[in-house]
């Protein structure tokens, strides 16, 4: 257990008392559902970096005491106070912290001059082409250049030139309230589903109340870089990478020194993008990189039936792209990403999450978790199931090899499920055994070897029979589409990271939300909240909660994992 929530980040850090939590104290520690995981080198080294990590949101009924009455067999949670959000509101955000491997094992380094929590407080600088749009201003910030915060941080990236990228993903769960008649912002927030309510921080915090603040859900749903090695920096909305739902932004550098980062729109019939920078990358000048995310096309996908996509840019001007279609500028492209990519005739995708662009043979591995919603008539090739309730993966060829190219092709490498219901139609190799098949398809990596590994959202005893994990899939030769099960989570949790070291000899893996549920297992059968919980993962202490972590992988005796 590399760390957990509540963990010391720092020497004043307080002790971890989750009976007695304050939004000082949750500052100063590891927060809550830990998501993306990231690794940046020290001195080029395998076993002492930067360990990055997003805190996507909250689960109340799993952290405070107190505060669940079971009603009709359902959990009931009672209404926040102040104190309560602001502890939640803590526990979002991101974490920079120091490890090192000694002796085989890691820890994280609490005296590390680098590390940081990043909170929905932290002030940031909105920049790119949507900022000091007008649709970005607010009474606290009459620029439309400074934001507080960032939230629902789910995957991300790390850039080529060593800063932190995090995703914002369902921002719309944060707001309330209902905007004035006839708001200019009304078609807009409703294409992302603002205001949906589930966090009740509006009601301390006028921001997120959108009858008091109605420009405020413009200000997420961005990418947001971080310069680490820069403690006092302040973390900037990059805002020509589009607002929508992102879940990730891994990179890779295309032949011509521009930097290409795949993009996720992690919803239901929503669209796959690419950015593709303007300036190109220089290896020895880390500073001539900072403001690369600054400009340069955003792409959104079209994948034909014949195996052929196109990348479709995203610019003010082109196309239907124009003020008749009420694009009066780029600010307002990238504002409404995802109303340019229906007005573009994108393909409605089932809920694109990472994207995983592949430097050792050349592919782009799209993880598609599923869409119960999808019927009959709107199944087509890149989306062929209806009702897919198990997800699939495809793999992308850009022309001539290059991740910068505006066409490919694309084929199918995977639909999940059960192999041995005919019904469902996945398409495992047949070496895969029981164990080796998965469902709902969300994060993943590439190794050093080229070998791609997926984790899961969704599966269940009553799903699949099985928690989610971490697998796997080789995608060369007599192998491709085998799966292998590697690590499994507790029951009610998330497999989240994963992340290699660059030397492959340690896994990284994020176990988000454990205990959550609890109902359709048989070992429990029952709600599950702080009092009466369905594990005790980690700690297995009965005066500890279920908490959140962070868990370093090595293999006994040393050696790359995986061979």
């Amino acid at each position: 257990m590399l760390l957990r929530w509540g963990d010391a980040l720092f020497p004043d850090s307080p002790a971890f008392d989750p009976a007695n939590q304050t939004p000082e104290a949750q500052a100063r520690q590891f927060g809550y559902n830990n998501d993306y995981v990231g690794y940046i080198p020290l001195d080029g080294s395998a076993k002492h970096g930067l360990l990055v990590v997003n805190h996507e949101y909250t689960n109340e009924h799993l952290m405070f005491p107190g505060i669940v009455k079971i009603v009709d067999g359902k959990v009931e949670v009672a209404p926040a106070d102040k104190t309560r959000v602001d502890i939640e509101m803590a526990a979002h955000g991101g974490t920079i912290v120091e490890i090192v491997n000694e002796g085989g094992k890691w820890r994280p380094v609490v005296e590390g001059k680098l590390n940081r929590r990043i909170t929905a407080d932290t002030e940031m600088l909105i920049t790119g082409p949507a900022a000091g749009h007008d649709r970005l201003k607010t009474s606290a910030d009459p620029s439309g250049t400074k934001v507080l915060g960032t939230i629902n941080n789910c995957a991300g990236g790390v850039t080529p030139w060593g800063t932190y990228v995090m995703a914002e993903e369902n921002f719309h769960g944060y707001f309330i309230g209902e905007l004035p008649e006839g708001h200019a912002e009304a078609a807009n927030y409703k294409r992302v589903g603002v205001p949906e309510g589930s966090y009740q921080w509006g009601n301390f915090h006028d921001r997120f109340d959108v009858s008091k603040e109605p420009n405020e859900p413009n200000r997420f749903g961005w990418m947001v870089e971080v310069d680490v090695m820069d403690p006092n920096s302040v973390p900037k909305k990059r805002t020509a990478l589009g607002r929508f739902k992102h879940e990730g932004a891994e990179s890779i550098v295309a032949k011509d020194g521009r930097v290409v980062f795949y993009l996720g729109d992690d919803e239901r019939f929503d669209y796959v993008y690419k950015f593709v920078t303007a300036g190109t990358y220089n290896a020895d000048d880390r500073a001539a990189n900072m403001d690369l995310l600054d400009e340069g096309t955003l792409y959104v996908a079209k994948f034909d039936e014949g195996g052929k996509v196109t990348w479709m840019p995203l610019v003010h001007g082109e196309g239907p792209l124009t003020a008749e279609n009420g694009f009066a500028s780029q600010a307002d492209v990238v504002i409404e990403a995802r109303r340019a990519g229906d007005v573009l005739g994108a393909t409605k995708m089932d809920r694109p999450e990472d994207i995983q662009p592949n430097g050792v043979n050349g592919k782009v591995y799209v993880m598609l978790t599923n869409n119960t919603k999808r019927t009959d008539e709107q199944v087509d090739a890149a989306n062929p199931r209806a009702k897919n309730a198990f997800g699939h993966i495809i793999e992308i060829t850009e022309a001539e090899g290059d991740f910068a190219a505006t066409a490919g092709t694309w084929e199918v490498l995977l639909k999940c499920g059960d192999p041995e219901v005919a019904e469902v139609g996945a398409t495992f190799s047949t070496e895969t055994t029981k164990n080796g098949w998965f469902g709902m398809p969300d994060n993943c990596a590439v190794d050093a070897a080229g070998r791609l590994w997926v984790s899961t959202d969704g599966n269940s005893p009553k799903a699949t029979g099985r928690t989610d994990g971490l697998w796997a899939v080789d995608t060369e030769g007599d192998a491709r589409a085998t799966s292998k099960l590697f690590f499994r989570v507790p029951i009610g949790a998330e497999m989240c990271g994963p992340l290699f070291t660059p030397d492959d000899e340690t896994a990284f893996v994020a176990v988000q939300h454990p205990a959550d549920g609890g109902e359709d297992w048989e070992g429990f059968g029952r709600p599950s909240y702080y009092e009466d919980l369905s594990t005790r993962w980690p700690d297995f202490k009965d005066d500890m909660p279920v908490r959140p972590a962070v868990v370093a992988i090595t293999k006994q005796g040393g050696g790359k994992i995986g061979v």
